[in-house]
C-alpha cells in the first residue's frame, strides 16, 4: 500500500524518551522512543476505542462459577467479564460477593481482543466511584472512557517530551500535561519512524545479517521463527549461538512494539534444543525493558516460552493482516490530508472499493474530520476494480 513519505526528522532525546503522536482523520498513531529506538506502537480509532480504562456502571448478568466470575451486561450490547477476584477487596466466594441483577460500579481492565469481551473489576478508587455513583441513573451505562495511549505513555515516562502535530490534541493534553506536550509541524513522524510502523504491520521484521523475524498470530498463541537467512550457512556452533544471541534485542523489541499477549513461541535458527538453554539469561535481559513480558524457560522441542500480558489489542487485530478496509481507507485519508495541506486550493476524491467506503462511513467522526480540516467533503468513488484505495482531483465532480 503507497504511503506519504514522513515529515523532517522527529527530533529525539539521546538516552532519553520521546512519545510522539501523529494525528490524521479518524485515527492516532503513537510512537514511544528510547534511545532513539521505537519501542512501542499505538494506532487508535477514537471512534471506536478498545475501551481499556472505561469505567461503567454494569449489572450482574449471570454466574459462572465453572469459570470462576460473572458475566456482566454492559453499555452498548457489550458483554463482560468478572472474575471472582475483582468482585471486591476482600477475596470472598463469587455467590456471597455478587449476584444477578446487581449494579456494580466498574474499570475495563483488559479490553475486548481475540473475539473475547472485556475483563472488568469492581475494585474501582474511591474516585472512579464517586465518579460513577454522580452519572446519571440508569444500568448499563458507560460513565468514561479511559486514557489515549499518549496519556497512559506520559505517565509511566514523566520526563519524556511529548510531541503531537495537532493542535486538538494539544489542547487535550496541556490539561494533563502542561507544557510537556509541544506542537511539531505535521507529520510529526519522519520517514524512520514510518518505516517501523511499516515493519509492524506486516508478519516480517529484518534481523542483522540478512536474518529475519516471521511472526505468525494464531487464537491460541503467537508462533515466531527465527530465519537466520544468508548467514544460515555461518560455520561453527559458536557462530550459530551468537548469531541468535544478537538477535534477540530485535526480537525483544519487535515483541513489546507489536503488543502481542499470551503466549509467545520462538523458534531460533539452528541450534539443538539443549543448546538453545545458552539463550535464556540474554534473552531475559533483552526482555527486562518490557514490564508485561517473561521468559518461562524452554520446552522438550528447544522453543523458547514466553508470556506476556494481554491488555490492550495486538497491533495485528487493529490493524488486520493483510490490513483490513478501514486500516487501508484510513491511509487513504492521511495521505488526503497531507496532500490539502501541500495543495489548499486543491479538491479532493477517494477511490475505492465500496467496502473500504463503508468502512470508513461506519467509522465516526472520520470523514467529518477530514472534511473539518480540508474545508470541503472528500468525493467518495465507490470503484469495484479499486486494489488499493486513492486519492485524486475531484475534477468536475467535485
Amino acid at each position: 500500500m503507497p504511503r506519504a513519505p514522513g515529515g523532517a526528522t522527529t527530533p529525539r532525546a539521546p538516552g532519553g524518551v520521546t512519545i510522539v503522536v501523529s494525528a490524521s482523520p479518524g485515527e492516532l498513531r503513537t510512537a514511544l522512543l528510547q534511545g532513539g529506538a521505537l519501542t512501542e506502537a499505538w494506532v487508535e480509532r477514537p471512534g471506536r476505542p478498545d475501551g481499556m480504562g472505561d469505567l461503567h456502571r454494569g449489572r450482574v448478568s449471570a454466574l459462572a462459577p465453572a469459570m470462576a466470575g460473572a458475566f456482566i451486561a454492559l453499555a452498548g450490547g457489550e458483554t463482560g467479564f468478572l472474575p471472582e477476584r475483582e468482585t471486591g477487596e476482600a477475596r470472598r466466594p463469587l455467590a456471597a460477593a455478587v449476584h444477578e441483577g446487581m449494579i456494580l460500579p466498574l474499570r475495563v481492565i483488559r479490553a475486548a481482543q481475540g473475539g473475547k469481551g472485556p475483563r472488568v473489576t469492581a475494585r474501582v478508587t474511591p474516585t472512579e466511584a464517586a465518579r460513577i455513583a454522580a452519572a446519571p441513573p440508569g444500568a448499563p451505562r458507560l460513565v468514561a472512557r479511559g486514557m489515549l495511549a499518549v496519556e497512559r505513555l506520559a505517565g509511566q515516562y514523566a520526563n519524556a517530551a511529548v510531541l503531537v502535530d495537532s493542535a486538538a490534541l494539544l489542547a487535550r493534553l496541556r490539561g494533563r500535561l502542561g507544557d510537556r506536550a509541544r506542537l511539531v509541524p505535521a507529520p510529526a513522524f519522519d520517514d524512520a519512524i514510518e518505516a517501523d510502523f511499516d515493519i509492524l504491520a506486516s508478519a516480517e521484521a529484518p534481523l542483522p545479517g540478512a536474518g529475519r523475524l516471521l511472526i505468525h498470530p494464531t487464537p491460541a498463541l503467537t508462533a515466531i521463527d527465527m530465519d537466520a537467512g544468508s548467514a544460515a550457512g555461518a560455520r561453527g556452533a559458536h557462530a550459530v549461538l551468537t548469531l541468535n544471541r544478537d538477535a534477540l534485542p530485535e526480537l525483544a523489541r519487535q515483541i513489546r512494539a507489536r503488543n502481542l499477549g499470551g503466549a509467545i513461541l520462538v523458534d531460533f535458527a539452528g541450534l539443538s534444543p539443549k543448546r538453545r538453554e545458552a539463550l535464556a539469561d540474554p534473552l531475559r535481559e533483552a526482555l527486562a525493558g518490557d514490564r508485561h513480558a517473561r521468559l518461562l524457560g524452554f520446552t522438550h522441542l528447544g522453543l523458547a516460552e514466553i508470556v506476556r500480558d494481554r491488555i490492550h489489542p495486538p497491533l495485528n487485530e487493529v490493524l488486520g493482516r493483510p490490513p483490513s478496509a478501514l486500516t487501508r481507507g484510513l491511509a487513504a485519508l492521511r495521505q488526503g490530508a497531507r496532500d490539502v495541506a501541500a495543495r489548499p486550493a486543491a479538491r479532493l476524491a477517494l477511490r475505492a472499493s465500496p467496502g473500504v467506503i463503508t468502512a470508513l462511513q461506519d467509522l465516526p467522526g472520520a470523514l467529518e474530520e477530514f472534511s473539518a480540516e480540508a474545508g470541503f467533503a472528500l468525493l467518495l468513488r465507490p470503484d469495484p476494480a479499486a486494489r488499493d484505495p486513492s486519492i485524486e482531483e475531484a475534477g468536475h465532480d467535485g
